[in-house]
């Protein structure tokens, strides 16, 4: 019998889908993010707006992303 924990961790994604607004655009191909926490890096693709979120997984953007209220909750 397997172990139950690794077939469900399996299923998992390795990387995250992260949100983070687009604040520009560089000439290598990258653009500079600004994440909901303060932070800021780059990733591959140009395919979205200045300004607007996009997904990011991986380091690459992935596509838009809805432009939704951010609420934070502590637990």
């Amino acid at each position: 019998m397997s172990n139950l924990w690794k077939q469900f961790s399996a299923l998992l994604p390795s990387d995250p889908l992260l949100i983070a607004t687009v604040i520009s655009h560089n000439s290598d191909g990258t653009s500079t993010l600004q994440h909901p926490g303060g932070g800021q890096s780059t990733a591959r693709g140009t395919s979205v707006a200045i300004g607007s979120k996009a997904f990011i997984r991986s380091n690459q953007i992935q596509g838009a992303a809805p432009d939704l209220p951010l609420i934070e909750l502590e637990v």
